[in-house]
C-alpha cells in the first residue's frame, strides 16, 4: 500500500483527457443517481470529455445504462463486458475469455452453494439474474472476518472474489476493473495515454483502479476511507466530499472549474 492520498486539487487534473469512473458510491447519493450527476455528465459530454463507468453492476442493468446515460460506455461485471454509448453504434464487448457462458453460470452457482452451506443467510443479489460473467450476492451483515472466509474459500477452488459497498461477486481470478478498463482504452480510446486518464472509486472492488503502475492519477472519494485498511492500493488523492458531490470534485477540476 503507497502513501497516504493526497488532496484533490484541480492542478493534478489538467492533463486529463478522460474519466473512468466507478458507480455505487461515487455517482450515486443514497444508492440513487441525483440530478447534479445527470447534469455533471451532460456538461462533460458537452465539453468533450469522455466517461466511462467502471461498475460491478450486471450486464443487464449496464447495457441499459450506456444506452440512456451521456457517457462513452460502461463496464460491468467488474471487467467482465464493454457496452459502449449510443452514439458509437457499437455491439458489447466481451472482456474475459469465456467459451461456454451457460457453463460458466453453472460452476460460479455451485461455488456459490459451497458458501452458502457456510453462510445460509446469504441471498444471491436481486440482479443476479441479468449476469453473464460472474455470481453475486448482497454484502450487507457480512464481517470483515466472514468476507475473508468467503473470499479463501474461492480462492481454493480456483475462483476470484470481491467485494464493494453493495455486493460480493464470485469471479474468474482475472477478471477486474484495471484489465478490462485497459482493454477498453486500447480498443476505442488508442488516442489516450495512460496519464491523460482519472480513474476515480470508492470501494474494495475498485482497488485495481488504483494501482499506480497502472493508472498513475486515481482518485477516491471520501468515503473510501472507511475501506483504507482493506485495499492493497490507495489511490494517489481524495475528495473532500463522498458519494457523487466527490465526483464532481473530479469533473470540476478536469473541466477548469
Amino acid at each position: 500500500m503507497h502513501l497516504t492520498p493526497r488532496p484533490l486539487c484541480a492542478a493534478a487534473l489538467q492533463s486529463v483527457r478522460l474519466i473512468a469512473t466507478d458507480m455505487d458510491g461515487t455517482l450515486t447519493q443514497q444508492e440513487k443517481f441525483s440530478p447534479a450527476l445527470l447534469q455533471i455528465l451532460t456538461d462533460l459530454n458537452q465539453a468533450g470529455i469522455p466517461v466511462v463507468i467502471v461498475t460491478g453492476r450486471s450486464a443487464g442493468w449496464v447495457n441499459g445504462l450506456a444506452h440512456y446515460l451521456p457517457v462513452a460506455g460502461a463496464i460491468a461485471e467488474n471487467g467482465g463486458f464493454y457496452y459502449p454509448g449510443s452514439s458509437f453504434h457499437a455491439t458489447p464487448l466481451p472482456l474475459v475469455d469465456i467459451a461456454d457462458l451457460p457453463a460458466h453460470r453453472q460452476q460460479l452457482s455451485h461455488m456459490f452453494a459451497q458458501l452458502q452451506a457456510d453462510f445460509p443467510q446469504i441471498r444471491e443479489s436481486a440482479d443476479n439474474l441479468f449476469r453473464l460473467t460472474d455470481w453475486t450476492f448482497d454484502v450487507q451483515g457480512l464481517s470483515l472476518s466472514d468476507l475473508q472466509q468467503m473470499s479463501d474459500a474461492c480462492q481454493a477452488q480456483g475462483w476470484g472474489f470481491t467485494y464493494s459497498t453493495v455486493q460480493c461477486h464470485i469471479k474468474l481470478r482475472q477478471q477486474e476493473k484495471a484489465n478490462g478498463l485497459k482493454t477498453v482504452m486500447e480498443r476505442y480510446f488508442p488516442q489516450f495515454t495512460f496519464d491523460q486518464i482519472v480513474t476515480v472509486g470508492d470501494s474494495p472492488n475498485d482497488a485495481s483502479l488504483f494501482n499506480p503502475e497502472q493508472f498513475p492519477l486515481s482518485v477516491g472519494v471520501a468515503n473510501l476511507k472507511q475501506y483504507a485498511t482493506q485495499i492493497p492500493h490507495l489511490p494517489t488523492y481524495m475528495t473532500q466530499a463522498a458519494e457523487v458531490e466527490g465526483f464532481c470534485e473530479v469533473a470540476r477540476g478536469v473541466r477548469g472549474l
